[in-house]
């Protein structure tokens, strides 16, 4: 990449039209789209064809009750499954298609269409599905794997329950051995250790991997899985009691339910037994001696959930600005600069602003989410963690960017699809329009495979302690006290923000003032900023962490009173990891007009995302008063370069037609 991007102009010298020598580039679509396919277009252009083949179900959603809404859905599923899209990331010999990667491209690439369908493949694929092929072994892949993968079984995943969500360590169901007879007793003790929320479950589950205390000779050995029946030719079994969730605020072609167990016996080979085993005496075996180890290791296998849940978040939000795009340059409102005729609503600079950097934002967040899948696909090729250091450092760190870009993804499809919403007035509150489906829809999402705040908590766990051979072993308040005795430059110095930082700085003119005195539209200054910041943050973490256990304060009293600073700092890391994948995409892209149009969305979205923060920069001298300024004379900028753009822009994401429905307010 060269030092500026080719849409460069002076610091504080842009105009209200773009600089002078600037010549307006033409997007390339189909070799825009290509790159946001990558190296799965293939799967992701088999996908949009499943969802054209079934577009007739945004509307069935609407015109069928729950009941017979949630069979249409089934069906769906199960005749995609025939399709091979949904199985690509289990064994050949089972009858999937041995590609991680490629599973999450096309479940990414389903959220274009009906969501329901996407949580049932979700649930079905990725959570059942996927605990089988995790922590189970051959026993169970031959027994389960490729019923499940036609969808001929079906299945569900109760581990959450109604008194424990996130901690999971603390599940409230139990799973007793019994010597006499070798088989586990699944019991569920009170209404608190009901498992709730548990899609499939309410009426389709046949069988489900229960998450549980396991209790041999006396002793707890903690939660382990274990697969139990709920259903036979459709009838809920003796001991199982389910309920249905009632109605939500969307994903109605979904079957939540609440699962109770009472003293439910299972033969011992239903424990999932990839890491922990029970001999039939009653010995328990595990390679994994530390227990919170073993714990760890084991809900690490399932991290695909959190990778696929984030570009499911990414791709909703790429339907809901095509569509509030199209709609701008169609619809006119006042006589603002050629009366008679009315103006384009995407002429006013406002809807610009409005718009154009949510969608650089997402072109961000794609390139982000690549990587993350690009990462899954790699660890999870090889063989089975043991627990042993050699490659924990690696999964650890997928699992810390797989939480923090899902928080950022799913976070971004709630503002991006209610602010396209009311970009497309009264126009967007129609349901033939997709926004009130994408709304209801999708706001589960920062929910759903952990809360989005506990996510980031567990970002901040990795960067303090740099995934130290402790990790496993501490909770939040063991983090508080494993900080506080290093000295704040060693947490520092374990990150690799000082060291980019400081390779950038080098790069920069100005020396100790490089951020006054670079380009707005330089990279390098781009991702110094964001670099600083998190550094910044990550370092006043580790001071007040440290000053608190200094005074002898509680661990825990500690860790509640900076939780916000923790919070602060992990977003602050992970928006600069998406901004440093974008900048990594463009500079590798050919040169050309279509490389143009890239940058201007690289830079739209690294000077709002410092913007934003404006305050932060400003408050750390960082920022003038003046440079802030035109920061936002740089965004308008960016914004009037990219309005001629941004149909072809929006038309790369690749949303079929179908599936944007709104034809009175789009037109043919």
């Amino acid at each position: 990449m060269t030092t500026e991007h080719a849409t460069e102009a002076v610091a504080g010298e842009t105009t209200d039209q773009p600089a002078k020598g600037y010549v307006q580039p033409e997007v390339d679509v189909a070799a825009m789209t290509a790159l946001l396919d990558g190296r799965y277009a293939e799967v992701r252009r088999l996908v949009r064809s499943n969802l054209v083949a079934h577009a007739d179900l945004l509307t069935d959603a609407e015109t069928l009750d729950t009941a017979a809404f949630r069979e249409r859905v089934r069906d769906v599923v199960v005749e995609m499954a025939a399709t091979g899209q949904t199985g690509m990331g289990f064994p050949e010999e089972y009858g999937g298609g041995g590609d991680i990667g490629a599973s999450i491209a096309a479940f990414e690439t389903l959220a274009l269409g009906d969501l329901s369908v996407l949580v049932k493949v979700g649930v079905q694929f990725g959570l059942f599905g996927g605990a089988i092929l995790q922590l189970g072994t051959e026993r169970h892949h031959e027994a389960y794997l490729a019923r499940l993968v036609t969808g001929e079984l079906m299945g569900c995943f109760a581990m959450t329950e109604t008194g424990h969500g996130s901690n999971v360590q603390a599940l409230g169901t139990t799973a007793t051995y019994d010597e006499d007879t070798g088989e586990f007793v699944i019991t569920t003790p009170d209404d608190a250790s009901r498992k709730d929320y548990i899609g499939n479950a309410a009426a389709h589950a046949d069988v489900a991997v229960v998450f549980a205390q396991l209790e041999v000779g006396g002793e707890s050995r903690g939660v382990h899985a274990f697969v139990v029946p709920l259903r036979a030719d459709g009838a809920v079994l003796p001991g199982v009691r389910i309920e249905d969730c009632g109605p939500k605020m969307g994903l109605n072609g979904v079957d939540n339910g609440r699962i109770w167990f009472d003293a439910v016996r299972i033969p011992r080979d239903h424990l999932l037994n990839q890491f922990a085993d029970v001999s039939e005496d009653g010995i328990y075996s595990s390679a994994i001696d530390n227990p919170n180890r073993r714990f760890f290791t084991m809900l690490g296998t399932l991290v695909q959930g959190r990778v696929c849940v984030g570009g499911a978040g990414i791709n909703a939000s790429k339907v809901a600005l095509a569509i509030a795009v199209k709609y701008a340059v169609r619809r006119r409102q006042f006589e603002a600069t050629a009366p008679p005729a009315e103006d384009l609503i995407l002429d006013y600079g406002m809807h610009q602003r409005r718009l154009f950097p949510l969608l650089a934002r997402t072109y961000a967040l794609h390139f982000a989410q690549e990587n993350v899948a690009q990462q899954l696909h790699e660890v999870f090729s090889g063989p089975p963690p043991t627990g042993g250091e050699e490659g924990e450092q690696e999964r650890r760190r997928l699992e810390s960017d797989a939480a923090g870009l899902k928080a950022l993804g799913t976070w971004h499809a709630t503002r991006t699809i209610q602010e396209c919403r009311e970009a497309c007035g009264g126009a967007g509150y129609l349901s033939a329009n997709r926004f009130d489906a994408l709304k209801a829809d999708t706001d589960v999402f920062t929910t759903f495979e952990g809360d989005n705040h506990v996510l980031l908590q567990l970002v901040a766990k990795g960067l303090l302690t740099d995934y130290a051979s402790e990790f496993e072993d501490m909770d939040q308040f063991g983090m508080v006290r494993f900080v506080a005795g290093l000295a704040v430059e060693t947490v520092l110095e374990r990150t690799s923000a000082r060291k980019l930082l400081s390779a950038i700085k080098d790069a920069l003119p100005g020396g100790d003032e490089w951020d006054q005195e670079a380009g707005l539209l330089d990279p390098a200054y781009q991702q110094a900023m964001l670099r600083l910041r998190e550094e910044h943050m990550l370092g006043g973490v580790a001071r007040r962490l440290k000053r608190g256990i200094d005074q002898g304060m509680n661990p825990g009293e500690v860790f509640s009173r900076v939780q916000d600073h923790v919070i602060g700092a992990a977003r602050a890391h992970v928006e600069r990891l998406v901004l440093d994948a974008f900048v990594a995409k463009a500079g590798d892209f050919p040169d050309g007009d279509t490389k143009v149009a890239l940058n201007l969305l690289c830079d739209l979205h690294a000077l709002t995302t410092i913007e934003a923060d404006r305050a932060w920069f400003m408050e750390h001298g960082r920022l003038t008063a003046a440079r802030s300024k035109a920061i936002s004379r740089e965004v308008n900028d960016l914004c009037r370069k990219i309005r001629p753009l941004a149909p072809d822009l929006v038309d790369a994401l690749g949303v079929p037609r179908e599936m944007l429905r709104s034809e009175e307010i789009l037109g043919s």
